[in-house]
């Protein structure tokens, strides 16, 4: 037998055992937790040096100091003196889960969902407990124009996407849709040859949406006066109606400024993804009111339209009044060095309350899910991080992470750990589809 699969194999039941051996259930029950002694940080006020957090049922019930504040009798009580807490990290644009998006057989495909395609069983997702993010949005690539819905998800411990999913309250999955410009897009027909021709095409899917959103408000309800049912249009509709946010990757000044645009003609809300050159043009987003959503580190060798990179785009935009939020992109960056782009960020200009803002409050804003997470404050999903230290440290680890009030990460599990701390295939067990290119050419490249 291969020596390397019996390497494998007894690598595979060590985690098993290991993780037996270390239940995941701690905080999941009604009884209420008082995590005290920490220094904590709730983003929505001042910080507390010697704190006390207090949930019960998956919803944070109290933050104060730790003198005058009550804790419950019958509250189980962890002491977190010497460590931080915040608020769970938000990602607003992510690729864990191994989902695939649109195809190659039109550039804009609005009906395409990406739930369909997320495996929750992805250990993608336990790097992203491990980098202490609680909230993400996961995506389909950038290929396209317009390459699908997106999913806003959680990362628990759950068997399905049902489990992860964060839910409206209709009871259908929160998300919103993927659009991209640039060079991604740029190939052969049925994809758009140039700059100009990809804005045309949008324009003109834009233009059919409005006019299958009239056709269905005049048949006021009469299924003989409705029109034949289009998936595609109802996921526009959805995007001119404001119910479906667009998350446009997008990189160039111009291209930037091309989004601006069409958001203004079809009063579209939008968050600009990666925004690679915002700073040359911060007052024009500013005045936009779109928010930003940046990545610090990009792909080394990435393409070339991304070369104007700079540590110093938070600085800038937060200088000209953008909301500015940070993303992964992961594989671009992994989910376990989220904290890390705050970090590059201040130390290139960016203030710090606005550097940990965009860690949290700021991507729930964009994913409209500030009412549940991004804070510390009572009502709020008890979704919270543990650090061993200041969170802009490079010598800081994510400790513990909280989704709903389960630890769903505890660095001193070893099996936990080895997620955290393994090389570049620590949790990578799916390939993924980028939508960048034809299948010949990924197949070929893999």
């Amino acid at each position: 037998m291969n020596p390397r699969f019996l390497q494998v194999t007894a690598g595979a039941c060590l985690l098993v055992s290991l993780t037996l051996a270390y239940p995941r259930a701690h905080g999941q029950a009604d009884r209420p937790h008082a995590y005290t002694g920490a220094r904590i940080i709730p983003i929505g006020g001042p910080e507390i040096p010697d704190g006390v957090l207090i949930t019960r049922g998956g919803k944070m019930a109290l933050v104060g100091p730790r003198v005058g504040t009550p804790i419950p009798a019958d509250a189980e009580v962890h002491d977190l003196a010497g460590k931080v807490v915040m608020p769970g990290l938000v990602d607003t644009h992510s690729h864990v889960g191994g989902g695939s998006g649109g195809d190659g057989s039109a550039p804009i495909q609005p009906d395409v969902r990406i739930f369909d395609a997320v495996n929750a069983r992805d250990t993608g997702f336990k790097r992203v407990q491990a980098g202490g993010i609680t909230t993400l949005n996961v995506m389909p690539g950038s290929g396209h124009l317009l390459s699908g819905q997106t999913v806003y998800l959680k990362p628990r411990n759950g068997r399905t996407i049902d489990d992860l999913a964060i839910r409206l309250p209709d009871g259908s999955f929160a998300g919103g849709m993927k659009m991209a410009n640039g060079t991604n897009s740029i190939r052969s027909t049925p994809f758009p040859g140039t700059r100009a021709k990809s804005a045309a095409l949008v324009r003109a899917q834009f233009l059919k949406a409005q006019d299958y959103r009239d056709k269905v408000k005049a048949a006021q309800g009469d299924a003989d006066k409705l029109p034949p049912r289009d998936l595609a249009m109802e996921g526009l509709v959805e995007v001119l109606e404001g119910k479906r946010r667009v998350h446009f990757h997008t990189h160039r000044h111009d291209d930037i400024l091309t989004v601006l645009r069409l958001a203004k003609e079809f009063g579209f809300r939008v968050v600009l993804q990666h925004v690679t050159e915002g700073w040359r043009v911060a007052e024009d987003i500013a005045k936009s009111g779109a928010p930003a959503s940046i990545i610090v580190v990009d792909s080394p060798g990435g393409k070339l339209e991304a070369v104007n990179l700079t540590f110093g785009n938070g600085a800038a935009l937060e200088k000209a009044g953008v909301l500015v939020g940070f993303h992964t992109d992961d594989y671009i960056t992994d989910s376990r060095l989220f904290l890390r782009s705050a970090a590059l960020a201040v130390r290139a200009g960016m203030s710090r309350d606005k550097a940990l803002y965009a860690l949290t409050m700021a991507g729930a804003m964009m994913l409209d899910l500030q009412d549940r997470v991004g804070t510390l404050a009572p009502g709020k999903d008890a979704d919270f991080i543990v650090l061993s230290g200041d969170p802009l440290s490079v010598y800081t680890h994510v400790m513990e992470t909280y989704v709903d009030g389960v630890r769903v990460f505890d660095r001193n599990n070893p099996a936990d750990r080895l997620y955290a701390v393994g090389g570049y295939g620590a949790g990578r067990d799916q390939t993924l589809h980028l939508d960048c290119f034809d299948d010949a050419y990924q197949g070929a490249h893999r």
